[in-house]
This record gives C-alpha cells, sequence and structure tokens, in this order.
C-alpha cells in the first residue's frame, strides 16, 4: 500500500509476474506491515501519508485467539463493501480460509453520533491469491461518521473460534469517485499511441490487448459501459496487481463485446526495453493525471461504468468473478 525509499528489485512474485519490481516509495496510504501480509492492496498512488481504517485496529483484549484488520484504504458515509483480513494471535501471519465462518456486527464507538447498532453480517470470502491467501467481504450501510467498531466473530478453518472488536473511522465522503457518481473523462494511453506496441503502455507481462484498444475518454463519449482496472503488475508492493488483473481477464473472456480498459496508476516512462516509474525528488512513485482524476487511495482498484457515464460499482484491491459479472450484467 504504502512505503518509503527507492525503487528497487524485489523478489519475483508468486502469481507467475517475474520482472515484478516493488517500489519502496512514499504513496498516499499508510497499512501497518501486517495488514500488507494478509492481502496487501497494493501501493499507495502518492502524496502525503494518511491513515488507513486498519491503522486503527486493535484487538478487544490481549489474549484475542486472532486479530482481525480492516484493508479498505477508507470507510465512508452509506453503503460499503469493506474486506476483512485475520491474523494469527501473534500479528504476523494471515490465517482462515474458505472453510472458516465470518460474521461481523457494528456499532459506533462512544462519542460518535448518528449510528445505529448493525446487526451481525455472514462475511464472504474470496481469495486474494487462489489458494494462498484470501478476504472476507461484507457489505452494509453505515449511517454516520465517526469512529466505529465492528465486532469480528469467526470459527472453523484453523480459527480458533471468538469474536474480536476492531475501531475503524467512518468519513462523511471518500476521496476515490464512488457509485453513483459520474465517471471523470481521462484521456487513457492506448495502442495506437504506441504503434501498437503494448509493452510501452503496460507492466502486465501478459497482457490481453482488447484492454487498450479505446481510451477511457473515449470509452466515455461512445456511451459504452466499461470496466476500467486501475492494475500496475510490475510495481505493485504486494503481489495483488497482478492476480487481480488475471481475474478481470479471466472475466473479460466471458463477456465478448464488452469494454475493459487498464491503465498504470503511476507514472511511467519506457526506458532500456520497459516501462520504469519517473519518481519523485524523494525517490517515491508519483500519480498520474488520471490516477488523481478518480481519487483512488489504493490499487489495484476496478469501476464498473454505466452507458450514461455514471458508476455502478467499485471494487478494492479484489474482486470475486461473480461480483464482476453481476456488475456488468446491471449495466450491458
Amino acid at each position: 500500500m504504502r512505503h518509503g525509499g527507492g525503487a528497487s528489485t524485489a523478489p519475483a512474485e508468486r502469481s507467475g509476474y517475474p520482472d515484478a519490481v516493488h517500489s519502496h516509495s512514499v504513496g498516499r496510504l499508510f497499512v501497518p506491515v501486517a495488514v500488507a501480509a494478509l492481502i496487501a492492496a497494493g501501493c499507495g498512488p502518492g502524496g502525503a501519508a494518511v491513515s488507513s481504517p486498519s491503522a486503527a485496529a486493535s484487538p478487544r483484549a490481549a489474549a484475542a485467539p486472532f486479530i482481525p484488520q480492516i484493508v479498505n484504504a477508507e470507510a465512508v458515509v452509506g453503503r460499503d463493501r469493506l474486506l476483512f483480513g485475520i491474523l494469527d494471535a501473534a500479528g504476523t501471519k494471515p490465517i482462515g480460509g474458505p472453510d472458516t465462518t465470518v460474521s461481523i456486527a457494528f456499532e459506533p464507538a462512544p462519542g460518535t453520533a448518528g449510528g445505529q447498532p448493525i446487526a451481525p453480517v455472514a462475511a464472504r470470502f474470496i481469495w486474494a491469491i487462489q489458494g494462498e491467501r484470501g478476504l472476507w467481504v461484507v457489505e452494509v450501510d453505515l449511517p454516520a461518521a465517526g469512529d466505529w467498531l465492528a465486532d469480528v466473530r469467526a470459527t472453523g478453518g484453523g480459527v480458533d473460534q471468538g469474536t474480536v472488536q476492531v475501531g475503524f473511522p467512518v468519513h462523511q465522503k471518500g476521496s476515490a469517485i464512488a457509485v453513483g457518481e459520474p465517471a471523470p473523462s481521462t484521456v487513457t494511453p492506448i495502442l495506437a499511441d504506441v504503434g501498437g506496441d503494448v509493452k510501452r503502455i503496460s507492466t502486465d507481462p501478459k497482457p490481453d490487448p482488447s484492454f487498450y484498444q479505446v481510451s477511457e475518454a473515449d470509452a466515455l463519449a461512445r456511451h459504452e459501459p466499461f470496466v476500467f482496472v486501475f492494475a500496475t503488475p510490475a510495481f505493485c508492493r504486494s503481489s495483488q496487481c497482478g492476480p487481480t488483473l488475471d481475474v478481470v481477464k479471466a472475466v473479460a473472456r466471458d463477456e465478448p463485446g464488452f469494454r475493459f480498459i487498464n491503465v498504470e496508476p503511476y507514472l511511467l516512462a519506457f526506458t532500456d526495453g520497459r516501462l520504469q516509474p519517473v519518481l519523485d525528488a524523494s525517490g517515491g512513485l508519483q500519480p498520474t493525471p488520471i490516477t488523481t482524476a478518480w481519487g483512488i487511495l489504493t490499487e489495484p482498484y476496478i469501476y464498473v461504468v454505466g452507458r450514461e457515464g455514471i458508476v455502478a460499482a467499485t471494487f478494492e484491491a479484489i474482486v470475486s468473478p461473480d461480483e464482476l459479472k453481476a456488475a456488468i450484467a446491471a449495466v450491458r
């Protein structure tokens, strides 16, 4: 998500991205190392440090059987898709899986006005990297800004039964363009700009050329519904950008005729036969004007946009094929 220092070569991602370079640059989002180990939602796209909901997370008791973490960059008033990970009691490694049953209740923390407790919601497990690690997803309506508490109950699948409380802030409005808002018109790089050489505009080692045929601005102008993906397989701090992009590419094969667009979220230059980052004075990755226009605080990030240019769905960090296909069906 967020890191500090200059770019350096890192070990290959296990998801099949052998040339992955993990930046140590400071992004816009801070996430504790433990959370990065959970999924790691990616490097923040640049700017000043801010705290994520997970940064405020702490178990109710020191002897908790596990440590839950909220992975979202930010939670906002209204309908939210919240991502939870579970660490072992020492907070050192992710535990649990599809056989772990998780339910989550919510309540406003003391001093938060206008909120009412929310009954337990069953969480759905989604693999972040198939067979390796995953997250639990809940959709919930958060009625008021302020500090909130989530009571996470988990059992099975290698997790000792228990309920552990985690705190997180809820903002009145988020930074990222949200569901129901107009999609910004942004001119994304396409193959026609680079003589058909996809490696000049994408760090995906196995790119789908159809993702780079039409710019986001042109899709809007044509009133085409589309999926818009911010993902950088080569410059993600974690290994999540590549796997999430692979899920999107697999869904695209099942959705003929639907528009998919991928864009790199950082300023890159084609040097020595590959895209490389254009670092700022402190050695950090810099967001592109496209990233800034959409306001995202983390990557990968997925938007589904309807024919009238209104955002119909968003998915932070990970998405299941069923979730993405349902969002596409709603705007076709």
